[in-house]
């Protein structure tokens, strides 16, 4: 991991010179209970005391930490210089600041970007105090555009670690297949896998309450919900999100089953219907997800196949960014409504990974979907996973 951040650092860089920004703030304290989403990609371990971490356009980077926190933050070998203090920050804080002298200052503040709003309101006061009476406090901006674009393009080393992650999950996927069964409740399915993610040495890529998700039948919870009682039948669409994270990184994929009656051979035409719908669907997606197109374009075309053909709409965006989080990135796959802000117009760049995840639902059967990874490239996109292109059947 440390090479990957030092990757990350030296990328910041280029983004700093990009954007005409002459140094990117990151302020935390306490950051194992208050974490600012950047520290992953910059830091690689957590501090107590109120902390700064300078990363300038030109020039060296710099952790300035309390003293007894310098000795773990110069064992990560990460920053160029880190300097401890034992009373407090705001003198050399304000000092080094003084010295890159600059025009543009981003810190982690946003109203729409959550992973640039890691920058606490006590946190930022505090700032505000150490800059009074330097022309620096006029001078601050968001980071969100240095993180969406910091978080969003990937480097080779961490691809590398996603494709792990991917292989890992068609792999348990593939043992739940042989698994399932009439009669097992979704939460015995949700534990068999996550016995396998333990028994690998990993952990789930979200919150383990509902990572696997597990949706039996019609009238399900639906997304983002834990597991239940209720038990998996014949003639059930049963659908599964799942994703593990392995050294920092994540996959995020969801595959669709359908539970065969005996003596029963293919799913019924209601099933294959719906779940075609959901293929074609991804089809259209793909066919225009390309750098230059903005997120809610890619959602459009997936949403519009699906509504075309007699379906409602999905009630959520079409894809998000991945990476060291599920979630991650700034733009998303989404349409224009207001619980997206201004995500849903950011354009999409060449090694972002997105998701591709419609559903709909099949009236007495259950919820379709599929979830794919891709990462967008010059022209076009590369899968990451495996397409699934034919509903999985399960044959007592």
């Amino acid at each position: 991991m440390k090479a990957i951040i030092r990757e990350k650092i030296a990328q910041t860089k280029g983004i700093l010179d990009e954007l005409g920004i002459d140094l990117w703030l990151t302020l935390a304290r306490e950051s194992a209970m208050l974490p600012d989403p950047a520290m992953e990609l910059i830091a690689g371990t957590n501090v107590t005391w109120q902390s700064a971490f300078l990363i300038p356009r030109q020039g060296e980077t710099l952790a300035i930490v309390g003293s007894l926190d310098k000795p773990n933050m110069e064992a990560q070998e990460v920053f160029d210089r880190v300097e401890g203090y034992v009373e407090g920050i705001s003198a050399p804080l304000a000092q080094a600041i003084g010295k890159i002298d600059p025009t543009r200052i981003a810190i982690n503040s946003s109203k729409d970007v959550d992973i640039a709003d890691g920058l606490s309101h006590g946190m930022y006061l505090n700032l505000l105090d150490y800059l009074a009476g330097t022309p620096y406090g006029a001078r601050l901006e968001s980071s969100a555009p240095i993180l969406a674009r910091l978080r969003g393009r990937k480097t080779d080393s961490e691809l590398t670690l996603m494709r792990k992650a991917v292989t890992i999950t068609l792999e348990i996927f593939g043992e739940v297949a042989q698994f399932l069964r009439p009669g097992l409740t979704e939460k015995e399915v949700a534990d068999f896998m996550s016995a396998r993610v333990a028994e690998a040495g990993l952990a789930p890529a979200w919150d383990p309450a509902h990572c696997p998700a597990v949706f039996s039948g019609p009238d399900t919870a639906g997304a983002h919900a834990e597991p239940t009682e209720r038990r998996v039948a014949a003639g059930h669409v049963l659908n599964i999100d799942f994703g593990v994270k392995i050294d920092g990184y994540c996959s995020d994929l969801q595959r669709t089953f359908y539970i065969c009656h005996p003596g029963e051979e293919r799913a019924p035409e209601p099933v294959v219907r719906g779940f075609k719908t959901i293929i074609e669907s991804i089809d259209r997606a793909l066919e225009i997800l390309r750098p230059g197109v903005q997120g809610w374009q890619v959602d459009a075309a997936a949403r519009d196949h699906i509504t075309a053909a007699g379906y409602p709409e999905y009630p959520h965006a079409l894809g998000h960014q991945i990476g060291r989080q599920a979630h991650d990135g700034s733009g998303l796959l989404c349409p224009r409504w207001e619980r997206y802000g201004s995500r849903a117009t950011e354009e999409v760049e060449a090694t972002q990974v997105y998701t591709i995840e419609p559903r709909l639902p099949i009236d007495g059967y259950g919820i379709a979907t599929v979830e794919e990874m891709v990462v967008v490239r010059n022209d076009g996109v590369e899968l990451l996973s495996p397409r699934q292109t034919e509903v999985i059947l399960v044959r007592n």
